[in-house]
């Protein structure tokens, strides 16, 4: 069985969350399998080497889960991209349009430095906007765009389009 396979097999489907209309993929499942939580963390550990990245930032939250444990495996920094108002130090912000509203990111100011090549990972990639509003973050840090992870990509959304506009690198192990 492929690791898209098995990840397939543990995620469960939740019918109208967090509004009416929505299929939520829920990965909480995948948490209680540490073997699968390794080797899912193996893949995004090899397009790190890959790509040769320097930093990991995370989306919040989900995007803490694997994020750091990438970054622990390869022994680089990790950096949190929270919602507005959760981060303690000084930080810059960007704000953005989801499918359901609008929100606001930010990083600690401090957190990337010029040139340090980023990987900006999250457990999914919708419409690509959440993961846009961190790349415009990293890139006014003065830090590079090495790579998009996610856990799942939801095709149809066509946000791996949006990404490709900051870096051809746009990995998902799961596309629905």
């Amino acid at each position: 069985m492929t690791l898209s396979e098995k990840i397939n097999a543990e995620i469960r489907d939740i019918k109208d969350f967090p509004k009416p209309g929505i299929v939520f993929k829920d990965i909480t499942p995948i948490l209680s399998r540490p073997k699968l939580v390794s080797e899912i963390v193996d893949w995004f550990v090899e397009k790190g080497k890959q790509d040769k990245i320097d930093v990991i930032v995370g989306v919040e939250s989900r995007g803490f889960l694997f994020g750091m444990m990438v970054a622990e495996r390869l022994g680089l920094p990790f950096v949190p991209v929270r919602k507005e108002g959760k981060l303690p130090h000084k930080t810059i912000k960007h704000s953005y349009e989801l499918e359901y509203g609008s929100a606001t990111m930010e990083i600690h100011s401090d957190s990337i430095k010029p040139g340090q090549k980023v990987m900006i990972h999250d457990d999914l990639l919708a419409t690509g906007g959440t993961a846009l509003a961190a790349a415009k973050l990293v890139k006014e840090l003065g830090g590079k765009v090495g790579n998009f992870t996610f856990l799942i990509e939801l095709g149809f959304l066509e946000g791996e389009k949006k990404l490709k506009t900051e870096n051809e690198a746009v990995y998902s192990i799961v596309t629905y």
